[in-house]
Formats: structure tokens, C-alpha cells, sequence
């Protein structure tokens, strides 16, 4: 493979979206390099860029068009470089025909991401463009080579695909049914990543809760959990995402008497009206989200809530809006992620008819983070002052002279400390409380 693709050794993977397209360039990684490429930096210095994209949003896809336009003025000048297109956004046949007529070289989907090498190999055989992107999902590929940047957290796809078909969502579309891996595969990856030197994992799936379907053996999500917690030098696990309707009490109680499990969770609310979460077709009521957050922070001390909210679905009205904000007092989120309706096609929801106006929606994505943004403040504030655990990760992105760490609830602790303690676990004492960040000194317990 080095000789054959003697000048084209250097890749790059420009990634959008979500954890899943995080552990999903990783793996990318790790193909490309098994074929001998090393990867670069610089786009003007690859000879292979892989754009692995995201579809959720608008605003997602039209990043990745800019992108693309200004690796297609590189293309000009270099016609020797390689552009492939992988992703949620590749599933989309609309997609596909706009990527034959700018002229991108290889086009693969989310299902097969493990034929690249062939692809890369046809491509460069033929000198003709190859698009190949299977329409469903097959069976799950084991034993895929990866490469992790980090050496103190890592992602482990525990399942892949969507079952729900919320009514704005694109995903099940782009990522198939739900499959679950088998238990002992991913406890073997567990153990790998212990050898190499991890200490905290976060178990990915679209949503977690279901893990177990077509599994020849009776485990569920809360199983799993409990298998993982029983991997030595494994010390902190997360999840990410759950869907409120399939959270159990079994999971609840996993987490409340397992120490390696953090106390923080993801469940998405969306909307705080029932109609609202009616025509978003999520299988919950505004009670019921109430009801296990009440239920989930009771039984486990503690414990961090993060959430997504989408303000503006369509025929949402002033009142359904007020009772979004209402859960948003009552619940009070460690953190959301917010966001304005956008229509995908291909969904139920782009079908609806009484879509609100770019002002109305605007305007209450501004208020609705100006409330969340203060909840946040004063939850932090409220730290100020306490002992805090902390993993520390690395350098700080904005102080190379500090050190940044995440406490068990998921926040992000910055304090002073010397480069050595990456990927330890340390005590940090918080002296400053901002919204989306703490700051610490470390103290000696």
C-alpha cells in the first residue's frame, strides 16, 4: 500500500457533529493508517481529506458546504488531492447528487465506513470518482483499528441507529435501526482501553437505554453498566444519550450504587408541552419528565442534569413555550444545548404546515438561554467553595500555562498545575464560578 500510493501518504479528517462522528473519525483514523497514511495537520499539506459530516441541523450541513468549497479551491491548485465524503450528510441522495457535480472524488456512508481502504484503493485504480453508500444498515463490523488523541478519555459505541423517528429527526435516516453490540465485545474494549492507560469511558449510543436489541441474550443497558463497572483501572464511566421514556428504575438504581458510574446525565426534554411533545412524536408527557428527574436527583446525591431543548417546532404557541421555560425552572439544568427548530426534509415534521417565523423563534431561543444561562450561573456559584474530584485532561485551550480537568457532574474545572498530572485524579478546591466553567486550586486531602 505505501508504494503503490507512494505520494499520497498524508490525510486529514475534518469531523461535524456529535460524539458518534468523534469515535467514527477515530476509526477512520485508523483504517487510513493501517493503509500507511500519517495524518496532517494542515489541509494544504494532505494529500487525502475525509470530511465526516453531521445532518441534524441546517446550519450543520451549510458549515460543511463552506468547508468544502474552500478544499475545493485547495483541489484546484493540487488536482492531486483526494477529497472523500463520509457522514450523516453522505446518506442523503440529494447530498450525493450535489457532491457529484462539485466533483468529489469518493463518497461512503455511516454503514460502511470499513470499506474505505477499497474505496480509496478503486478510486486511485480507475482514477474515476466512486460512490458507494449503502442505503441500510448491515451487520455490525468488529475489530475496526482506531486511533484515540487522548489518552485519559475515550468513546465506545455500545449500539448503533434510532428506533424512535421523533418527528424532527434525520437520524434514523441516516444511521438505520437500532443494533447492539454484544456485552463481550465491548467489555473487550474496555479492557484494551485499560491497558492502554484510560481512565474514563463514555458508553455512545443514540439512545443508550435500549441497548439489548437483538442481542441473543437477555441484557439490558443497566447490565452493561454493571459489567463495566467490574473492569479494574476503568475509574469513571459515562453515557450519553438517553431518551426519558426508557429510563428505568433499574438504571437508576445502577447508578446510585456504582462509584465508577458519574453522576451526571443527558435526557434530552425537547419541549415542555404535551402537545408539543405529542406532534414531536416523543412518547413522554411533561409529568412523566418531571416525575424521573424528581426520582433520578432523590436517589442519587449529586447528580448533574443536562438536556436538549428545541424552541419553535412547528405550531408551537406562547403557552406551550411558557411550560418549556416552566420544567426549566422547576428541573433546573446543570447545562442544555438549545436550539431553533430547523426543517429537515425527509422528516414528519417538514410536512407540518403552521412553521413559526425566524423572529418568533429567535426570540425565544434569547429567552430561554437567558433563563438556563442564569440557573447555570447560580448552580456553579453554589460550588464555590467545595472539594470537587477532578480528572485532569490536558492544557487548558485558552491558557497553555493552566491545566484543564472535569469533575464527576461534567463540569469543566480550570486550576494551575504542572503538565505530570494529566490523567490523574486529583482534588481541586473551587475558587471562581462562571456559567460554563470553574476555577480551582489544587489542595492535598
Amino acid at each position: 500500500m505505501k508504494e503503490e500510493f507512494a505520494g499520497a501518504n498524508k490525510y486529514r479528517i475534518l469531523t461535524y457533529g456529535c460524539q458518534m462522528n468523534v469515535r467514527d473519525s477515530e476509526i477512520i483514523s485508523g483504517l487510513l493508517e493501517g493503509m500507511g497514511y500519517k495524518e496532517s495537520l494542515s489541509s494544504a499539506d494532505a494529500d487525502l481529506i475525509v470530511f465526516n459530516t453531521c445532518s441534524v441541523r441546517h446550519s450543520a450541513e451549510n458549515k460543511v458546504y463552506g468547508k468544502l468549497g474552500e478544499i475545493m479551491g485547495l483541489k484546484r491548485k493540487n488536482p492531486g488531492l483526494v477529497i472523500a465524503f463520509g457522514g450523516c450528510m453522505a446518506q442523503l441522495p440529494e447530498v450525493r447528487q450535489r457532491l457529484k457535480k462539485l466533483g468529489v472524488d469518493i463518497v461512503f456512508g455511516t454503514h460502511n465506513i470499513h470499506q474505505l481502504p477499497e474505496l480509496i484503493k478503486e478510486f486511485y485504480n480507475s482514477q474515476k470518482a466512486v460512490f458507494n453508500v449503502w442505503e441500510s444498515e448491515g451487520p455490525i463490523v468488529e475489530s475496526l483499528p482506531s486511533v484515540r488523541k487522548s489518552g485519559v478519555s475515550a468513546f465506545i459505541n455500545i449500539m448503533y441507529g434510532c428506533n424512535n423517528f421523533c418527528a424532527y429527526c434525520i437520524v434514523p435516516y441516516t444511521r438505520g435501526r437500532e443494533r447492539s453490540r454484544c456485552p463481550e465485545e465491548i467489555i473487550g474494549e474496555l479492557r484494551e482501553l485499560r491497558r492502554d492507560g484510560f481512565k474514563e469511558v463514555t458508553l455512545l449510543g443514540q439512545n443508550v437505554n435500549s441497548y439489548g436489541i437483538g442481542l441473543e441474550n437477555r441484557v439490558d443497558f443497566a447490565d452493561l453498566l454493571q459489567m463495566a463497572c467490574e473492569v479494574d483501572g476503568i475509574e469513571r464511566i459515562r453515557f450519553t444519550t438517553s431518551h426519558p421514556k426508557d429510563v428505568s428504575d433499574k438504571l437508576i438504581t445502577t447508578m446510585a450504587q456504582n462509584r465508577k458510574i458519574c453522576e451526571h446525565i443527558h435526557v434530552a426534554l425537547q419541549a415542555g408541552s404535551n402537545q408539543v411533545l405529542k406532534r414531536m412524536n416523543r412518547h413522554y408527557t411533561r409529568e412523566h419528565y418531571l416525575d424521573l428527574t424528581r426520582k433520578m436527583r432523590e436517589r442519587i446525591p449529586g447528580l448533574a442534569i443536562t438536556t436538549d431543548i428545541i424552541v419553535g417546532f412547528p405550531g408551537e404557541t406562547e403557552d406551550d413555550f411558557k411550560e418549556t421555560l416552566d420544567i426549566v425552572e422547576k428541573v433546573r439544568f446543570d447545562s442544555a444545548f438549545t436550539f431553533m427548530y430547523s426543517s429537515r426534509s425527509g422528516t414528519r415534521a417538514a410536512e407540518f404546515k403552521d412553521h413559526l417565523s425566524i423572529e418568533d423563534k429567535k426570540e425565544r431561543l434569547s429567552i430561554l438561554n437567558s433563563i438556563q444561562y442564569r440557573i447555570a450561573t447560580e448552580i456553579n456559584q453554589s460550588l464555590e467553595g467545595s472539594i470537587q474530584e477532578v480528572l485532569v485532561e490536558g492544557p487548558s485551550k485558552t491558557n497553555e500555562e493552566k491545566m484543564t480537568s472535569r469533575t464527576r457532574t461534567n463540569r469543566i474545572v480550570i486550576f494551575s498545575g504542572s503538565k505530570d498530572l494529566i490523567g490523574q485524579i486529583i482534588n481541586v478546591r473551587i475558587t471562581e464560578a462562571k456559567t460554563f466553567s470553574l476555577f480551582g486550586e489544587i489542595i492535598q486531602i
